[in-house]
């Protein structure tokens, strides 16, 4: 119990700090230690590279691209009176390149590491076979590569890819292996949305820099971390000359444990309304107007605003994030500014949004029992865990087991911690049902499209729908603050076979740690022209996704069927551990120091069906807010244990279903 209080008072530390302070931003006057910054607005955004074939084969009628990437330590200047910065990214560059694919090109992605840590790239977004899928044991040590596969056959969205090493995946990503993937398609393209150079990639990170200019470590609090310097594209405070026209700008947040509220303000400081058209499976069925958007660790966000009334001046992105759990420093409200000139050089796609983005959105088949609940708490296992149950536990860590091509609805909880969780289920393709408890309901532009991150506060029981296919196969889920990832909040799933179907894969695509897709050590032989071309003719010659949408298809008629529908209203039987420790909980979403006494929650209901109501005609959202936790507290034994298998930050390298 003192172990887990320490951390806690870890936590609240920082909501002092918040709290005491008065004034129209919460932040001011407070720093995080980074040495002052002189060069705000004063620095164009960076816009990356964009990544080329090396090479373009033709298989079956398939058309696959293969890239390189080398994850390489490089320098940066980002303090220009200051030393630079060591980082590490894909091809020297933070972000890495960006990737633009057309959808139903396959990729091939040959990474090799020579970084300093051990590196496994997860392209979040993306439902690829569980051994492409960056299985957070199935590294690449330093000196090794490994070719990654995959399908880009869902609809246009933006995605992004980012290591997933074992206990260091926010290490990782704070220095630099981070970037940006896009999947085009012709049906988007038509709707005549802003495109080429008003089409804009913001990659949202924040971090803290040493008095000689070099980055500070994001390592020593297991409970988050807030940098106090924002970066867009890596660049802080950036400054984007933009034409008095339309924009489409694609947020993307790859900060580790910082959310942000953004808004638009004119010179006078009055909020700008736009248009929020897509989020992280792709394009809303119509687009939905706000004026400030919540986005969260993981979360990818497109909106189009439209500076034509605002030539000759600056607008400014803000972040008005109120949230008791995170810190905010003096110029964490500032983002970046758009410097608006005066005319228009091309008037192409400069329209009007359509009211009708995407009419085929595949939203998944109504449940009304929920299949799983998730507890995403402070203690158990580890410091931070799901149902108890940290990524190391190699005999417990697969919580459910849907059935290949079904739909479940699981139940999500924050059931403790000073810290929000977002959580990220690899695969699939979530709608949010239902938020409950905190403050806040389902928000529009949650509700609007499908999503792979979900935003828990403290309080909140939020249910997702997800459709657990075409392919079988384990995959990870977890807290995208990557703080608690790497402490150990993250387990797997299995998606299990399905027979019925009587779909035969001679090649095991479900064992993340097969053996015949693991990293290799490096050789010149193996880079040679002939060999990376054998390489990836093999490769493709697996037909790895040839047949995803046949079994889409196969598994969309099997489940209609009377007595498959009749077995999915049961739900498949599983068991969820028993939570060990339900954690620290606050009363309302927007606690701070001064309301934050710790509450510890019991939840009685752990891995039992609940019944939920859910629309069969129309997609639709329950919505649901509260002043104060409706679940009783009662005593609760913490505890905590070694991480078998190694140090902290390290876990056994075994796959188990």
């Amino acid at each position: 119990m003192a172990f887990a209080l320490n951390l806690l008072a870890l936590g609240l530390a920082a909501f002092s700090q918040v709290s005491a302070q008065q004034g129209p931003w919460r932040g001011a006057g407070q720093s995080a230690g980074s040495p002052a910054y002189n060069y705000m607005f004063q620095m164009p955004l960076p816009i990356g590279p964009v990544a080329e074939p090396e090479l373009t084969v033709n298989v079956n009628g398939r058309t696959v691209q293969y890239y390189s990437v080398t994850i390489e330590p490089f320098t940066q200047q980002v303090y220009p009176n200051l030393g630079p910065a060591h980082l590490t990214g894909y091809n020297g560059t933070a972000p890495g390149p960006t990737f633009k694919i057309p959808r139903g090109t396959e990729t091939i992605i040959r990474y090799l590491n020579r970084g300093e840590l051990s590196a496994a790239v997860h392209l979040h977004g993306s439902y690829t076979h569980s051994v492409w899928d960056g299985w957070a044991s199935d590294e690449m040590q330093v000196g090794q590569w490994k070719d990654y596969y995959y399908p880009n056959s869902e609809t246009a969205r933006p995605i992004w890819y980012h290591d997933h090493a074992d206990g260091h995946t926010a290490t990782d990503a704070y220095y630099g292996q981070a970037g940006v993937y896009i999947i085009t398609d012709s049906a988007e393209d038509a709707l005549g949305l802003p495109s080429g150079d008003y089409d804009v990639a913001l990659a949202l990170s924040d971090k803290r820099y040493q008095s000689n200019g070099d980055l500070a470590s994001p390592n020593g609090n297991p409970i988050n971390f807030f940098g106090d310097v924002i970066h867009v594209n890596d660049q802080p405070w950036p400054y984007l000359a933009v034409e008095p026209r339309k924009y489409r700008l694609r947020f993307f947040d790859m900060s580790l444990s910082r959310p942000y509220d953004l808004y638009f303000a004119d010179p006078s400081g009055n909020w700008i309304p736009f248009q929020v058209i897509g989020s992280d499976s792709g394009l809303f069925g119509a687009p939905v107007s706000t004026n400030n958007l919540l986005i969260a660790m993981g979360e990818r966000y497109e909106v189009v605003v439209d500076f034509s009334s605002y030539a000759g001046k600056n607008i400014t992105l803000g972040n008005n994030l109120q949230q008791g759990q995170i810190q905010e420093y003096d110029n964490t409200n500032k983002v970046m500014r758009f410097v608006v000139g005066n005319r228009v050089s091309d008037s192409s796609n400069n329209g009007a949004v359509p009211s009708v983005l995407n009419a085929n959105i595949e939203w998944p088949t109504p449940r009304t029992t929920v299949d799983h609940t998730f507890n995403f708490q402070m203690g158990g296992d580890s410091v931070w865990t799901i149902n108890g149950i940290d990524f190391s536990n190699v005999n417990n860590r697969i919580l459910a087991k849907p059935q290949q091509g079904s739909t479940q609805l699981w139940e999500l909880r924050h059931t403790g911690g000073p810290a929000v969780h977002p959580v990220h289920v690899h695969l699939v393709n979530m709608q949010i049902i239902s938020r409950t408890g905190g403050s806040r309901g389902v928000l529009p532009y949650e509700a609007a499209g499908l999503k792979d991150v979900v935003l828990l506060e403290p309080g909140e029981v939020v249910r997702v729908l997800a459709f657990f296919g075409p392919e079988n196969g384990v995959y990870m889920f977890h807290c995208h603050n990557l703080i608690h990832e790497d402490n150990t909040m993250m387990d797997a799933f299995n998606v299990t076979y399905l027979q019925a179907l009587g779909y035969n894969q001679t090649t095991d695509f479900a064992d993340p740690m097969n053996p015949q897709f693991a990293a290799q050590d490096y050789s010149d032989a193996a880079f040679a022209p002939a060999a990376v071309s054998s390489a990836v003719v093999s490769l493709a010659n697996l037909g790895a996704y040839s047949a995803f949408s046949a079994l889409a298809a196969a598994e969309t008629a099997y489940y209609a069927t009377a007595q498959s529908t009749n077995a999915m209203a049961t739900a498949v039987a599983s068991t969820t551990a028993a939570i060990v420790s339900s954690g620290y909980g606050f009363a309302t979403s927007t606690a701070t120091a001064s309301t934050a006494a710790s509450q510890v929650v019991t939840l009685s209901t752990v891995g039992k069906a609940v019944s939920n109501t859910v629309s069969t005609s129309t997609p639709s959202v329950t919505s649901t807010t509260s002043t104060s936790s409706k679940t009783s507290s009662t005593s609760s034994k913490t505890t905590t244990t070694t991480r078998p298998g190694g140090p902290p930050g390290h876990h056994p390298r075994m796959f188990q279903a």
